[in-house]
């Protein structure tokens, strides 16, 4: 077997704004893996890096992936413990290889377009009037549950906002989640929790930087909104995951498979998590249609029922083929929609 990578800028539609950054452009690495006696059939993956985040995400990513091509072709396993987002390509392409290169990597009533998911509606920070136009788009459009990412506007109009939500819809018409993006400080954390707690708040993703474990662990045992890990959760592997857990004791961990070890390591985490009684949601990362296809069809395999953070695709201008579709808050697989590869042979393919 051999495999080949092809470097790729998504664009963002609009900038993308969080707490740490705004963003205009997405780096991602697409993966095709062949046997050289026939290339004409590969397997598609996506190693979406999050520079940023993914603490691969530096000048020896390149060297990572040479060695990984020189042990494909020796036959050679390589450690990526350490590098998350090849992980989840390799193993994308690996699957879909295995299932006929055929965009398919987790046979399912998923695929065969008999069951959807059902996902939140994401909205990306902005002005205060920003925000609540998308706030009313997403309700608009059916959303059930809705996630605002805060902590780049003023505290006070975020706090408008969410009240704002709840004057006209309650907890049951609404779920509302959030995420921080560690936007808070140790000192006032509690004391926002407190504030926030007055308007039925399912969760608050990563209420503080990461790596603040004593800290984490005070939150999450004081809280009266449930805490959900996110960055958490990055760059750990083997028994610091489980170490982590451990000394955190979160009510919720969101898994992000291109950061937390692919999609072998969010089944780790999923199975250490129901060990302690702690829930999860998987959610997606500004991967392309590629990334995000492969975590639907995973997803699919899971029996979720409450809502999933995954993205649609339409955030990028540029992003490849999809065959995911969403209608109101499911998203659902186009079974009858041909596979289309005319996009991945037009990448600049390095062997």
């Amino acid at each position: 077997m051999r495999i080949a990578i092809a470097p790729y800028i998504l664009k963002f539609h609009q900038p993308a704004v969080t707490s740490r950054s705004v963003m205009l452009e997405k780096p991602t690495v697409f993966i095709k893996i062949f046997d050289e006696g026939n290339p004409d059939m590969y397997g598609i993956g996506e190693a979406a890096v999050f520079p940023g985040l993914s603490p691969e995400a530096n000048e020896d990513l390149p060297m990572k992936y040479l060695q990984l091509a020189a042990n494909i072709a020796l036959g050679v396993p390589t450690d990526l413990s350490r590098h998350s987002s090849i992980q989840f390509g390799l193993e994308q392409a690996i699957l879909d290889y295995s299932n006929n290169c055929k965009g398919i990597y987790y046979p399912s009533p998923f695929t065969e377009g008999k069951e959807s998911i059902t996902i939140n509606g994401l909205v990306w920070m902005g002005s205060y009037n920003e925000m609540r136009a998308r706030i009313k788009e997403k309700l608009d459009k059916g959303f059930s549950c809705i996630k605002l990412k805060i902590g780049a506007i003023k505290w006070d109009e975020e706090l408008e906002l969410i009240r704002s939500i709840r004057k006209d819809f309650s907890a049951e018409e609404i779920t509302l989640r959030l995420d921080a993006n560690g936007a808070f400080s140790p000192s006032d954390a509690l004391e926002k929790l407190k504030q926030l707690s007055d308007y039925h708040i399912h969760s608050i993703e990563q209420p503080i930087k990461q790596k603040q474990y004593e800290a984490m662990a005070r939150l999450c045992e004081e809280t009266p909104i449930p805490i959900a890990l996110d960055e958490e959760l990055i760059g750990l592997a083997g028994d610091e995951r489980e170490k982590m857990l451990d000394a955190i004791h979160p009510q919720y961990i969101i898994l992000k498979p291109a950061l937390c070890g692919g999609l072998s390591g969010a089944e780790q985490w999923i199975a250490m998590s129901k060990q302690r009684g702690i829930g999860w949601w998987v959610t997606s990362a500004l991967e392309s249609n590629v990334g995000l296809t492969a975590i639907a069809q995973w997803t699919g395999t899971l029996g979720v029922t409450s809502p999933q953070g995954l993205g649609t695709g339409a955030l990028y201008s540029n992003n490849s083929p999809s065959r995911l579709s969403l209608k109101g808050d499911q998203l659902s697989f186009d079974a009858s929609m041909a596979y289309d590869r005319r996009f991945f042979e037009t990448l600049d393919w390095r062997y």
